[in-house]
């Protein structure tokens, strides 16, 4: 699932970094570059686990299975986009502030990178699944998998070990590839077996309107988180890369570190939304907000805990990522300063996930898309190009943007979530009656 993706990610970053700041920051930055193509249809897909949630508060889980295959349908299209797509990036590339090392490096990382799209998004469709069932069990077993397979692929790839000559950062690439595909596999192969699930014999019966819904409420998710990460990836690609290399790869590896630590908040609220789901599918509209209340409980007491950790040891985190020549030192210490900021989101993010993901649950996306939009190309970005480029501003007058942006979400997620307009949305049609 997303948990995985982000610890492959972080994962490439760390065992690649002893390469040089120039591998370090291709590959942070490519790994963001992919999940930005990878987030529109993975954000589509989540919706999965509403429609899930919702039928089996409803107590009609026989139905829910046709909604795993509407998933893997949309995951199919993306594998095909993804290859499509891999001609396209090196002009895509030329358009952002690289210097020309880090430009290449990250054209070869993005380019084998997107193989991985469709297992990526396949992987998120069927976790989803399961997990609106209430199995998160199988997404966990299927991520460690992944992961593991990640470590031992960079471990054999990256630097010339057992006579291979050491392929570097197509190398992390490719043990990226091979660990998502193998992930879905384990993922897919527990479906079609019907493992985890109590599969029912009553023929599938695909409807069309079903998968139209899927779209119409999971689009709109997937649309909001790609236009968000798209400006941030605007952000890192032009803005920040504009401070030069030592910058951009300290940025990107503060950016690691914080999803790492955002994971597993990140999953306390699904699992809040889950709860939500389930009571909203039962009509008991009065049982979210004590769902979403221990939610917020939760990620708030995880994210600030992280926060103290960025604040009181910085410097024993960001060492993991330094490079083993001597410039390495200047990534230390602008990497201190950034991480440093990004302790203060901490709980605004742990507020923004947790009511973005309740709003989700009760299939108020277009709002949510409407919201992300607004604050992230209408303020953060002109503000953010204005402070670097007008009033050339540095390092700690763009982390102050970010928080500004992420504090923006906050508020205006709390606000939605406290009007109660998600308690008139209807997302799961009945199922209409044999004559």
């Amino acid at each position: 699932m997303r948990a995985s993706q982000a610890v492959i990610g972080f994962t490439d970053a760390l065992m690649v970094a002893p390469l040089g700041e120039a591998a370090l920051a291709a590959t942070t930055t490519g790994g963001l570059n992919v999940f930005t193509f990878i987030i529109l249809p993975m954000g589509t897909v989540f919706i999965v686990q509403s429609f899930a949630a919702q039928l089996r508060g409803r107590g009609e889980v026989s139905r829910a299975r046709r909604y795993a295959w509407y998933g893997l349908a949309i995951s199919a299209v993306a594998a095909l986009a993804g290859v499509a797509l891999i001609s396209s990036v090196p002009s895509l590339l030329g358009l952002a502030s690289f210097a020309p090392e880090v430009s290449v490096l990250t054209g070869a990382y993005v380019s084998v990178r997107l193989f991985a799209v469709g297992a990526a998004v396949g992987t998120e469709a069927l976790g989803n699944w399961y997990s609106g069932l209430g199995n998160t069990r199988l997404a966990m077993v299927a991520g460690v998998i992944a992961m593991t397979t990640n470590i031992a692929g960079n471990f054999l790839l990256i630097e010339p070990r057992f006579g291979l000559p050491g392929f570097g950062v197509v190398g992390a690439a490719w043990a990226s590839v091979v660990a998502s595909w193998l992930g879905f596999g384990v993922t897919l192969l527990a479906f079609l077996r019907g493992w985890g699930y109590q599969r029912t014999p009553e023929p599938l019966g695909l409807r069309r309107r079903e998968f139209w819904r899927v779209l119409r409420f999971g689009l709109p998710n997937g649309i909001n988180w790609f236009l968000e990460f798209a400006a941030f990836v605007l952000f890192i690609d032009v803005v920040v890369a504009n401070l030069g290399t030592t910058a951009l790869a300290a940025f990107n590896v503060v950016i690691q570190i914080n999803s790492i630590s955002f994971m597993p908040a990140f999953g306390v609220a699904s699992a809040g939304a889950i709860l939500a789901g389930e009571a909203i599918g039962r009509r008991s509209l009065d049982a979210v907000w004590p769902a979403v209340r221990l939610t917020l409980v939760l990620t708030g007491f995880w994210m600030v805990a992280t926060g103290g950790a960025y604040l009181l040891a910085p410097e024993v985190l960001l060492a993991w990522f330094r490079p083993r020549d001597a410039i390495g030192d200047g990534l230390v210490e602008i990497g201190t300063t950034m991480l440093v900021i990004a302790a203060v989101w901490q709980f605004f993010d742990a507020a923004s996930i947790t009511f973005s993901e309740a709003l989700r649950a009760a299939g108020d996306t277009t709002w949510c898309m409407g919201a992300r939009i607004v604050a992230a190309w209408v303020v953060f970005t002109p503000v953010a190009w204005t402070a670097v480029f007008v009033l050339e501003a540095g390092v700690v007058t763009i982390m102050l943007t970010l928080l500004g942006y992420v504090a923006i979400l906050a508020a205006a997620f709390s606000w939605r979530f406290a009007t109660g307009r998600w308690r008139s949305i209807e997302m799961v049609e009945a199922e209409p009656e044999l004559a």
